[in-house]
């Protein structure tokens, strides 16, 4: 199926930040595919969002931490489509608040940055060579305030640490990727209402409303920036 629209990819896109910037996406008329580990899930969250948007939401399995999984996935969007020009890299595990760092079970800090962070770096891999046939390409690795090393202080460590590495990713991937015209930024959502953030944050809309932000920025627009509400925020 070849399309006009352009074609966004969002994993972790079954609930939370990363199904509503899937339907925010698909309100523009993005052709969105819209991933989850479950493909069953997947399926249910396009089925429930698909009324009243003008672009197709595409459901699909994938698994970050599967190396075969994501590169198959890269193949099959390549044959239908033969590009992507937006890659949001949303997927995240374990907000780990009852850890410290002094004394953090590591083989959890392990599991969570396979997710986090690698997760996200081979995702963008395996995908920069459909982003690199795409006119405007986008890369948004959606990160959190967690991450930044101004305002860091103790706990969650499996979670803050894995957000201050895909900062740095971010950082790497858009000075490299510059002269190739893609766009990569990380977005922190804020303090959202979803069942990661729990009870007494903002509305979810707020949160995907800033990722979509980096993932629609024009030719002109910034990279290798941290931003909230299209706002800067300190590294």
């Amino acid at each position: 199926m070849s399309t006009t629209a352009p074609v966004s990819l969002v994993t972790g896109a079954n609930r939370g930040i990363g199904r509503e910037t899937a339907r925010q996406l698909a309100a523009l008329g993005y052709t969105v595919l819209l991933c989850a580990r479950r493909l069953k899930d997947a399926e249910q969250a396009a089925v429930s969002l698909a009324t009243g948007v003008p672009g197709a939401l595409l459901p699909h399995r994938l698994d970050v931490t599967e190396t075969d999984g994501v590169r198959a996935l890269a193949r099959s969007v390549e044959a239908e489509f033969g590009r992507l020009d937006v890659l949001v890299n949303n997927a995240a595990i374990n907000y780990d608040t009852a850890q410290y760092a002094a004394s953090a079970d590591l083989d959890e800090v392990c599991r969570t940055l396979e997710t986090n962070l690698f997760g996200a770096w081979r995702t963008a891999q395996a995908f920069l060579p459909l982003l690199r046939c795409s006119a405007h390409p986008r890369l948004v690795n959606v990160s959190s305030e967690s991450g930044s090393l101004e305002h860091m202080s103790g706990g969650t460590p499996a979670y803050g640490v894995s957000k201050a590495a895909l900062n740095a990713l971010t950082r790497k991937l858009a000075d490299e990727l510059r002269a190739e015209r893609i766009l990569v930024n990380a977005v922190c959502p804020g303090w959202i209402a979803t069942d990661m953030g729990g009870p007494g944050g903002g509305p979810v809309e707020r949160g995907a409303a800033s990722v979509v932000w980096a993932a629609t920025l024009p030719d002109s627009g910034p990279t290798g920036g941290f931003f909230r509400d299209g706002e800067p925020l300190a590294w």
